[in-house]
């Protein structure tokens, strides 16, 4: 194998597992240390520059970085990277002075946003410092589109969304509430240089089997309750509910039917448990509220009399698999089931509905008549019309939709530049080395033995009554400070320099996971196996450093190691040193354009 070229910027991005796993590329280690020492705002900022919403995230997010925590491979629970996220949020000065000002002079650049949800806010809180007019339209009086809409008040209050939303549009963006967009053409013909959608997935899927028609009255469609009961709309549920399906919404509609009257709510699935979408800590949290989730059950009919629904009747099913083990829900032999209730919650799924575009303006649709976006540069097949979130490639969750948010802006002040938006500038890199003396390091490198600790919740009986009282209470600072302990600082990497070893294997043998091997090269297939511990996950690198005086090559497993800095502590001449990997990705403004040349 060749000496591994830690100069490549992906290389220790793919090492700090949690930061690489997150669409936006959250510097986790980095706010989770600064929490630690008590900087929550300092914590908050680092969080705002790339998640745009830390308070909102805090509470919702679905949380891709915590399978990959490295502690995950430790012990059987990851930090609790998202609830600390809140506590920076939670426990924060205001940071309104830290905000970017608004730009002074507009720079003649006018940018319709559609829809003003997480998408649409995070391209203007790139642009709208940089001096353009961003203009974001809205059907709801109040940003934050599904943030606002759909998440229940007890999971996400309105005051954490206000005060996120607010640090964007205070940035001079202009936000039309209340005003529906019905026609891209007549959009694309009100000079507007840009258009970004961020519509999201509006429409919820139904369910046509017989019956559906009949008890109408009776039945809602999840999204749209979810939405009603957000804005005071609906107040109350019949007593036995039933909820279809087994996403987040369906864990929200349950948990909101319980707070409004249902007395008797159950959740039906077609699929097994643990094939379920939503979220593990979803499904334990309606659990715990005393929901009980029924799986492998299709319905096949909404029973009635007299106009007025009684239940479903549902189909016991099993799953097959055939040889190349794909899945298949077959019957199961088994009587059908009916569960008396008194309304249905459908969660079965959510669409985009695009009746507004007409199909005549230059923006082809493809596949689930979907818009064709490109999945780098987020640009449709109208030059001035770009995508993001739901509405770019389907329902995934608000973290996505802020990514595609940061990409959809690069493209659009590139190409407002002039410049080709296809070039995609690297993130910037910084590398510091943490030494302070022989066996002092500027961060604590112990490994704290403390299991993960849980999130105080408010107790139940109340949490019941009230549907807009928050169920968790969050970290003080006392436990964020334990939880944040559990961090093995991933960004502080272990670099060695061939020049300087001696061989002595003092490395090795204080190596608490052994993950260091000095051993003849190989082709990578074979020298995974003749490691001091083969190296079998295939998805994380060797680093790989020649120019050892005995031809040898020292060989680290990055999957394990634990960047506890032992090796370097035990280094007698240095040839190990930690060193502390920053990365930020590249934002629209001059970090994604080239340097402009002055004229001779």
């Amino acid at each position: 194998m060749k000496s591994t070229d830690i100069s490549d910027p992906q290389y220790f991005h793919k090492v700090v597992d949690c930061q690489y796993a997150c669409p936006a590329h959250t510097p986790v280690p980095e706010y989770i240390r600064l929490i630690a020492h008590g900087r929550y705002s300092d914590a908050y900022m680092i969080n705002w520059q790339s998640n745009v919403f830390p308070g909102v995230l805090g509470r919702t997010c679905d949380r891709p970085c915590e399978p990959a925590c490295r502690r995950g491979r430790v012990e059987e629970e990851p930090v609790a990277i998202c609830r600390l996220k809140r506590v920076a949020a939670d426990l924060k000065d205001d940071v309104t002075a830290r905000m970017p000002p608004k730009p002074q002079r507009k720079n003649g650049k006018r940018i319709a946003l559609v829809g003003g949800g997480p998408a649409s806010l995070t391209v203007a809180r790139d642009l709208a410092p940089l001096g353009y007019e961003c203009v974001v339209f809205d059907g709801d009086r109040k940003a934050g589109g599904m943030i606002r809409s759909q998440i229940p008040k007890f999971r996400l209050p309105d005051s954490v969304i206000d005060e996120e939303t607010g640090y964007i549009l205070n940035l001079g963006v202009e936000f039309r509430g209340g005003t529906v967009i019905s026609s891209m053409k007549k959009l694309l013909s009100e000079n507007f240089d840009a258009i970004f959608v961020g519509t999201g997935a509006p429409r919820g899927r139904d369910l046509d089997i017989p019956g559906r028609k009949e008890a109408a009255a009776n039945i809602h469609i999840g999204i749209d309750w979810l939405s009603s009961v957000s804005f005071g709309h609906i107040s109350k549920i019949g007593k036995r509910v039933i909820v279809l399906g087994g996403g987040n919404t369906a864990m929200d509609c349950c948990r909101s039917a319980r707070r409004l009257g249902g007395e008797d709510v159950q959740v039906v699935v077609r699929s097994g448990f643990e094939e379920m979408k939503a979220s593990p800590w979803e499904k334990e949290d309606a659990q715990h509220e005393g929901i009980p989730i029924h799986n492998y059950l299709v319905p096949k009919a909404f029973t009635h009399q007299n106009g007025k629904l009684t239940g479903i009747t549902f189909e016991k099913v099993k799953a097959e698999f055939d040889a190349k083990g794909r899945r298949k829900l077959v019957p199961a032999g088994e009587p059908d089931q009916h569960f008396p209730c008194d309304d249905v919650l459908v969660a079965v799924g959510q669409e985009n509905a695009f009746p507004w575009i007409e199909r005549d303006c230059g923006i082809e649709f493809g596949d689930w008549d979907m818009p064709k976006v490109d999945q780098v540069t987020f640009r449709s097949t109208h030059p001035k019309v770009f995508f993001g979130g739901d509405a770019a490639f389907g329902p995934k969750n608000i973290i996505w939709a802020v990514a595609h948010g940061h990409e959809a802006a690069v493209s659009i002040d590139k190409m407002l530049n002039g410049e080709d938006i296809a070039d995609r500038p690297l993130p910037a890199v910084e590398v510091i080395s943490q030494k302070m003396g022989i066996h002092e390091w500027s961060y604590d490198n112990a490994i704290e033995p403390d299991l993960r600790f849980k999130v105080p919740l408010r107790d139940l009986g109340t949490a019941l009554k009230d549907i807009k009282a928050e169920v968790e209470l969050g970290f003080d600072a006392k436990l964020a400070l334990k939880e944040a302990g559990r961090c093995l600082n991933c960004d502080v990497q272990t670099v060695f320099s061939a020049n300087l070893c001696i061989e002595c294997d003092a490395c090795v043998d204080i190596c608490p996971m052994d993950c260091i091997t000095f051993t003849p090269n190989g082709e990578e297939k074979e020298l995974r196996q003749r490691l001091l511990v083969p190296a079998l996950n295939l998805t994380q690198d060797l680093y790989v450093q020649d120019g050892l005086k005995t031809g040898r090559v020292m060989v680290k497993d990055e999957d394990v190691c634990l960047h506890c800095g032992l090796c370097a502590e035990r280094c007698p001449t240095g040839a190990w040193d930690m060193q502390k990997y920053l990365l930020e990705m590249t934002h629209a403004g001059s970090s994604c354009r080239p340097p402009r040349r002055s004229a001779a």
